[in-house]
């Protein structure tokens, strides 16, 4: 038997093998961040492909947090219901699910949130929001640290397997732990602990609303690639060192900054046109000349986080280790996880084209995900498109 079915725990979580359905944002929820049946169809189709661990994409744990159009919810109780249909569809083909929590802070619009957004600290416009947030009060960064709390609590009313927190892609735990977002003086910046202590709180707060071994898992940047240094290789490995201490069940290895370099995050094509259509009208112009400076530049190379990966797996000792990023080959799959470089091997756009892959790899009807990484799926939820396979020639 490969090494990729090996069942294994996480927390008192038995995974069924190595495969994790990486967090990826769905544009299927409605307005209100309420389940809908298309979004319950996407998971339990994945659940029928025989994914060890499904990680739904991020849910925003408080109206201030939200930070997509039809982003799912679970800011509020009245959520529950539909989340509990949602982890009932995946249950039913004998799945495992685990909820992405989120906040967006600055990563948002005011016309999402109806106020300006919120950060640690209130710095210059990125190039893609052009908002310069509001620096987040003392009330606030509790209220929001609560809220994650509140939110771990309605997943495991819903049924959930497990949680992640997200602290990669620019959203707020990203941005505390940032030092190229967060310019803070006090007890939340200003050195490497206190960057750290929001996520921290986050993790402390979460277990304590949780049943002993309920899974509580973290996406951490490796490398922010903003402009100035955000989170860097060595500042990462420190966090991480930290995140073990806390006795988390598990890492995903990630990279790349929402705002300033997407490209990082998915290797491959740069769609211009899909995405510049999503830009309101006064933006297209010098968004189309950014965007073809990409081209090029970001091709697919695959487990473009495995040197990452290697380098958190050596200072958290038990603790998990989660690589996603370009992996295609079931052979490079096997020879990451033998090796010890990564636990599991987590995919989002193979998913998003062959939900039945790690069923196909099982059965031996394939050795190599088909996924282009031409990004046009990405393309599409920018201009609030559900998240599908829009290549052509996409197998029935």
């Amino acid at each position: 038997m490969s090494v990729l079915f090996e069942p294994t725990m996480l927390g008192n979580l038995q995974i069924k093998n190595r495969f994790v359905h990486s967090a990826t944002y769905e544009c299927m929820s409605a307005e209100n961040g309420e389940v809908t049946d298309q979004l319950i169809r996407r998971y339990r189709t994945l659940a029928k492909g025989d994914i060890g661990l499904i990680i739904t994409g991020h849910m925003y744990v408080h109206p201030l947090g939200r930070g997509a159009k039809y982003q799912t919810g679970i800011h509020k109780n009245d959520m529950i219901p539909g989340l509990r249909r949602l982890t009932e569809a995946v249950h039913q083909e004998k799945g495992k699910i685990a909820f992405q929590l989120s906040h967006a802070g600055r990563q948002t619009k005011k016309a999402l949130i109806g106020q300006t957004p919120l950060g640690p600290s209130s710095t210059g416009r990125d190039p893609t929001y052009l908002v310069k947030p509001k620096e987040m009060t003392e009330a606030q960064i509790n209220d929001t640290i609560q809220a994650f709390s509140r939110a771990a609590i309605r997943a495991v009313e819903a049924g959930a397997d497990g949680v992640q927190l997200h602290a990669a892609h620019t959203y707020l735990i990203n941005q505390f732990l940032s030092p190229f977002f967060n310019h803070r003086k006090d007890a939340w910046g200003g050195s490497d602990e206190n960057q750290f202590r929001f996520l921290r709180r986050v993790i402390e707060e979460t277990r304590n609303s949780l049943p002993k071994g309920f899974p509580i898992l973290v996406k951490l940047n490796t490398h922010d690639h903003t402009p100035k240094d955000g989170v860097t290789p060595p500042l990462a490995a420190t966090y991480a060192k930290w995140l073990a201490e806390l006795e988390i069940d598990g890492i995903e290895v990630s990279c790349g900054s929402g705002v300033y370099s997407w490209a990082e995050m998915s290797r491959g094509d740069i769609p211009v046109d899909g995405i510049v259509r999503s830009l309101e009208w006064w933006k297209k112009p010098v968004g189309k000349i950014y965007l073809k400076r990409w081209i090029g530049k970001y091709d697919l190379e695959e487990g473009y986080n495995l040197e990452a990966a290697k380098m958190i797996k050596s200072v958290v000792g038990k603790v998990p280790v989660f690589l996603v990023g370009g992996m295609r080959h079931t052979s490079y799959m096997e020879e990451i996880v033998q090796n010890k470089y990564a636990d599991f091997i987590s995919m989002s756009r193979p998913f998003v084209r062959e939900p039945n892959i790690v069923r196909k790899i099982k059965e031996g009807k394939t050795d190599v995900a088909s996924c282009l990484s031409c990004n046009k799926c990405f393309a599409a939820i920018a201009n609030n498109l559900p998240i599908r396979c829009y290549n052509k020639g996409l197998p029935k």
